[in-house]
């Protein structure tokens, strides 16, 4: 059985702001060069130096869920194959959000990124930085940790 990249961070915020980071604040802990969404059917790009990866929007439940789908993929990553490139594509990134008290939870469960592919371990990695260490930065402190294109 193959298991999708899955965590879960709790916040020290609201589902509300939450919800904010995931459609319109993907810059203040994932990477600076990218849109914003705001409904469904919405394209972003995020952009990290040449890799760079379209995702659309399949839904948006204000304050609970986000569901994001990879529809281009190029992705490269020094001392991988380049096989990796389109790995993404069909991937969807869903995100849930639930209250708890004075805090919320926020689970990732990347469908598709699974231990198969040449890129699970780099992903797994990148993913445990930007959502695990820098959403929750971002949520908790106001000063999240996003990819920046070097000038």
């Amino acid at each position: 059985m193959s298991a999708n990249y899955t965590r879960e961070i709790i916040v020290s915020n609201t589902p509300a702001n939450a919800y904010q980071a995931l459609t319109t604040a993907f810059d203040k802990w994932w990477t600076t060069s990218c849109n914003t969404i705001s409904e469904t059917g919405d394209k972003i790009t995020f952009r990290f130096g040449s890799t760079y990866w379209v995702m659309r929007v399949n839904s948006l439940v204000p304050d609970n869920s986000v569901e994001l789908e990879c529809i281009e993929a190029h992705h490269e990553h020094e001392g991988l194959s380049t096989s990796i490139a389109n790995e993404w594509e069909g991937t969807k990134l869903k995100w849930t959000i639930q209250k708890m008290g004075d805090k919320t939870r926020i689970v990732l469960v990347h469908d598709g990124l699974v231990p198969s592919l040449n890129c699970f371990e780099v992903c797994e990695q990148g993913w445990d930085y930007f959502f695990v260490n820098s959403l929750k930065q971002h949520l908790d402190s106001g000063k999240g940790m996003p990819f920046e294109i070097q000038k």
